[in-house]
């Protein structure tokens, strides 16, 4: 028989169990879209690194707080680029710091003229990133696309990456995204969408879809414009039906609902900001109607 200290010990045992397996739930229980080509899950909220992970060496610590959070709040897809300045550097040292390589699904690009040069970089890329296997590869803005592409998909069949894409910020550009999509097999396009940006939904999205291209969204916040036209205007009581506390939150549901969306990656350099953000993975989402609700607020 158990004396009362064992029987004690057992019980703070099973209770720290109890929290272990609520925490994995609750990170289990995030939204989460699957990517067409896999079927493989992934949060629908990312982290992109534009300029907050563009850092001088002393100013990591705030980034490697807002990484380890991300991971912690059931995030994956971290998203950069060459043309970042250091932020690929910063996002590789923090990465393995925190021993989060495993957890976390690594995307960046491609973003220079000529085939040989891209090669070259994109092994930079891995370097900086200490990744001798990046998940997703995009081809920056469609800059010397199609040569590119001839190296991905090389890059693909061997291994070194699980995935390729295209990447562009601006609506101009998305009929050339779509006629690639047309000739070319890619499993991602990154494209700018958001409540103030809707181009994407005239016939990008669909396409997508149709074609079976997981969708990334850039500036699901239009740049950081939307939270100036936004600062002064209180959130509407309808926020509250879907979970929402934020503008933020009731923004970037509005974009990850669209079925044709896998994920979208706000950046920012503020944990608090990050736990705001990454609430939009839980609770109901928007259907049609709500979704014209939230149109109809910012508007």
């Amino acid at each position: 028989m158990m004396n009362r200290r064992e029987s004690l010990k057992l019980m703070a045992a099973g209770a720290v169990v109890g929290m272990h397996a609520s925490a994995a739930e609750e990170k289990a229980a995030v939204f989460s879209r699957s990517i067409p080509s896999s079927d493989e899950l992934l949060p629908s909220i990312g982290l992109g690194t534009w300029q907050t992970f563009d850092v001088a060496p002393g100013d990591r610590e705030p980034l490697k707080e807002v990484l380890r959070e991300f991971s912690a709040l059931g995030g994956k897809v971290i998203d950069s680029s060459p043309m970042y300045g250091k932020s690929e550097t910063v996002a590789g040292d923090l990465i393995e710091e925190l021993g989060l390589r495993k957890s976390l699904f690594v995307a960046t690009k491609v973003w220079i003229s000529g085939k040989d040069a891209g090669v070259k970089q994109m092994e930079e890329s891995m370097a900086k990133l200490k990744s001798p296997v990046i998940d997703l590869m995009q081809v920056h803005n469609l800059l010397d696309v199609k040569a590119h592409l001839d190296t991905l998909n090389a890059w693909k069949h061997e291994g070194r990456i699980r995935y390729l894409g295209v990447t562009h910020y601006h609506q101009g550009s998305h009929d050339a995204v779509m006629k690639l999509m047309e000739g070319e097999s890619l499993d991602f396009v990154q494209i700018n969408y958001s409540v103030a940006e809707r181009d994407a939904e005239k016939k990008l999205l669909a396409m997508a879809k149709d074609r079976g291209a997981a969708v990334i969204v850039n500036r699901p916040f239009a740049g950081g414009e939307m939270f100036a036209r936004l600062k002064e205007k209180p959130l509407p009581d309808f926020a509250k039906e879907i979970g929402c506390s934020s503008w933020a939150q009731l923004m970037l549901k509005f974009i990850i609902s669209h079925p044709a969306v896998t994920c979208a990656i706000p950046a920012t350099s503020k944990v608090k900001h990050l736990r705001d953000n990454m609430g939009a993975l839980h609770g109901p989402m928007p259907d049609e109607a709500m979704r014209k609700r939230i149109a109809d607020a910012v508007a």
